[in-house]
Parts: structure tokens; C-alpha cells; sequence
């Protein structure tokens, strides 16, 4: 038996072997978008010759003359969607009476939250 005292070390980090964070690791802060959409529209101008628009325009045509109905269905979908998010508009106009309806109602679904009873 020795009576030598061994050296203690200071304990290790645990270091995992299957990623995780890493000191400087991911996206910095302040960077912009990788890829605007403007350019990449005129990429796929470049590329094609053709605006994007048009290729639309063609592959909708090329899922109806395939007889691709889900494929029709989904640029239905996309096209109604665009169209009817930017052309749709909701003007409301109330009345005095519908003014004050909602008034009162609004102030009783109040006092009711709050418990407040209202003056005599």
C-alpha cells in the first residue's frame, strides 16, 4: 500500500457527441432573409424566360389538359385565395340605434366582469 495521495482532477463538461448548441452556432442576429421574393421571381424569370405568372398560368392549363383534377383543384384553391383576399371588402355601417345597442350592451357584459352596479 502507498500512502501517495493521487491528484485530484477537476471535474469534466459533459460533451455530448450528437450536436446541440454550439457556442456561435445558428442564424445571427440582424440577418436578413436568405432569399427576397423578388429575387427570387427574377430568377425564375432568368431561368425560364417566362414571368411567373405565365408558368401558372401554363402548368393550370397542363393539369387541365392531363385530366390532374386535384392538381386543377389546388391552383383553384391558390388562385381563389389570392384573388379573394385581395378583392374582398366589408363596409359596415350602423345606425344610431345599432350604436347605442351596442353601447349598452357592451357597458352590462361590463358591469357584469367587474361587479360594479351602475348609478341610481
Amino acid at each position: 500500500m502507498t500512502t501517495e495521495k493521487k491528484s485530484e482532477k477537476p471535474p469534466r463538461k459533459k460533451i455530448s457527441s450528437r450536436g446541440g448548441a454550439r457556442p456561435g452556432s445558428g442564424r445571427p442576429k440582424g440577418s436578413t432573409t436568405k432569399v427576397s421574393l423578388d429575387d427570387l421571381l427574377s430568377n425564375i424569370e432568368l431561368a425560364t424566360g417566362q414571368t411567373y405568372g405565365h408558368l401558372l398560368a401554363h402548368n393550370y392549363a397542363g393539369a387541365i389538359s392531363r385530366s390532374d383534377w386535384s392538381g386543377v383543384r389546388d391552383y383553384d384553391k391558390a388562385f381563389m385565395n389570392k384573388l379573394l383576399a385581395d378583392k374582398t371588402e366589408v363596409t359596415t355601417i350602423d345606425t344610431q340605434e345599432a350604436l347605442q345597442a351596442k353601447h349598452t350592451a357592451f357597458a352590462e357584459a361590463l358591469r357584469q366582469i367587474t361587479g360594479i352596479q351602475p348609478d341610481s
